[in-house]
């Protein structure tokens, strides 16, 4: 029964998807997705990439696939914006650029950004070279959902030797006030040679009503260029989120990831880089922290595919309530990738007994001339520690926050933008004080 069930939805996906080709007819590679998601349907709960994260059935229960999106209310998008952060401002509602909300204050020479589907529209070489050249469509459903589906996203495109001095701030908000939401967005970021770009996107949403969005963030990161790629993930409402981000590095160039889930019914991630030439340095850095019955999806893959490149990923998660973090990591070094450096840590906290983590760490290494390590913790506060800071008169609320504070403090710390981490900081500071 429950097959039918899927194959049913399956189908129900394939007709959304078909809408949208019908709005994009000439897009060859929409249609290849399509047929590759016809193949893949959506996973079954034995699937071994999402058995510990069963979208299919909360498809299923929570969401009328056959049914259109409620149309997005007049709303103020300032209210989401976060305190003291200055930039270009992008706003998309629903799964669209919204030119109404959006400001850009950086210079044309520096850097052009616009929504993604105007620049496919317009035929913008850089959009059209670059769109859906990372995306591997054969082996995950929900990216060949978003890529035969997409409506929209943002488009950005620094020039050879141009810093952008100001970040790019994201905002996606999801308007359910007046029935459920269901969304495909792509962004597209590439660099040239030289340059330098900061994003920070964050997703919120209005209404009680649920919303399923699939987001599939693209980078192209040229020789000696820097990204920085922030994503706060912290919407209290009835979110269910598939986030794929894709990251391809070349000759000596450096990123750093920033994955900040707070809150949200279901949140997966998926984050790739592959490290295309020596001398590039990534750094990967996530937090869950988790309650209720929030289920927190990380999986990331680091593909060594040259010699003497660095990575290092830490990700740290703290679970309660009835929550569950997942974390599964992959490091892959090749043959030709000699003298490389590869880092990996994940590390938990479980704070009530119904709150799981699953946690699997992963290296596989053709290359002998390398130094790679990987590893996992899972565990609980020490209970000596906070009885010594009972026993010198903290409360015991606040000496449960100040242990965790000081767990998460590490992934805060690295934080480079100072107005940003002092918004994160209070956050989670407020957060472990409220007993999540």
């Amino acid at each position: 029964m429950s097959v039918a069930v899927e194959k049913n939805t399956t189908a129900e996906v394939v007709s959304i998807i078909e809408k949208s080709l019908a709005r994009f007819p000439s897009q060859e590679n929409r249609k290849e997705a399509l047929a590759a998601f016809q193949k893949l349907t959506l996973p079954e709960n034995k699937s071994e990439e999402y058995k510990q994260t069963p979208i299919t059935r909360l498809l299923q229960r929570n969401f009328a696939l056959d049914k259109p999106n409620a149309a997005a209310q007049s709303l103020d998008a300032k209210e989401f914006f976060i305190p003291g952060v200055e930039g270009n401002v992008i706003v998309i509602i629903n799964g669209l650029f919204s030119v109404e909300h959006s400001v850009i204050v950086s210079p044309t020479d520096q850097v052009t950004i616009s929504g993604l589907g105007k620049a496919v529209n317009d035929n913008h070489p850089v959009a059209l070279a670059h769109l859906a050249k990372y995306t591997d469509v054969a082996t995950d459903p929900f990216a060949a959902w978003n890529t035969a589906a997409w409506s929209d996203g943002v488009f950005i495109h620094v020039p050879n030797g141009k810093v952008v001095d100001k970040p790019v701030l994201v905002y996606h908000i999801h308007d359910a006030r007046q029935g459920q939401v269901i969304t495909a967005g792509r962004n597209l970021i590439v660099t040239g040679t030289n340059s330098e770009v900061t994003v920070i996107e964050k997703y919120d949403s209005l209404g009680s009503d649920n919303h399923f969005s699939t987001t599939i963030t693209e980078a192209e990161v040229a020789e000696n260029a820097g990204f920085n790629l922030y994503t706060i993930q912290n919407d209290a409402g009835n979110r269910y989120q598939w986030a794929g981000t894709n990251i391809h590095q070349e000759r000596s160039s450096r990123v750093n990831t920033y994955t900040f889930t707070l809150a949200g019914k279901l949140v997966r991630n998926n984050l790739q880089l592959s490290l295309d030439g020596e001398g590039i340095e990534s750094h990967m850095f996530g937090l869950y922290l988790v309650t209720n019955d929030t289920l927190a999806d990380n999986h990331t893959v680091v593909d060594h595919r040259k010699a003497n490149s660095f990575s290092n990923e830490l990700y740290k998660g703290v679970m309660d309530g009835n929550s569950k973090g997942v974390f599964n990591g992959k490091i892959y070094v090749r043959p030709q990738a000699q003298k490389t450096n590869a880092f990996q840590a994940n590390r938990n906290i479980i704070i009530s007994d119904k709150a799981q983590v699953n946690t699997k760490p992963q290296l596989e290494i053709w290359a002998d001339d390398v130094k790679c390590s990987h590893g996992c913790t899972t565990g609980q506060l020490d209970e000596e520690a906070l009885f010594y800071l009972q026993a010198r008169g903290i409360a015991k609320d606040t000496a449960r926050a100040m242990m965790l504070y000081a767990f998460v403090g590490e992934i805060l710390e690295n934080v480079k933008i100072p107005e940003l981490k002092a918004y994160l900081d209070k956050l989670v500071s407020e957060r472990l004080h409220k007993n999540f």
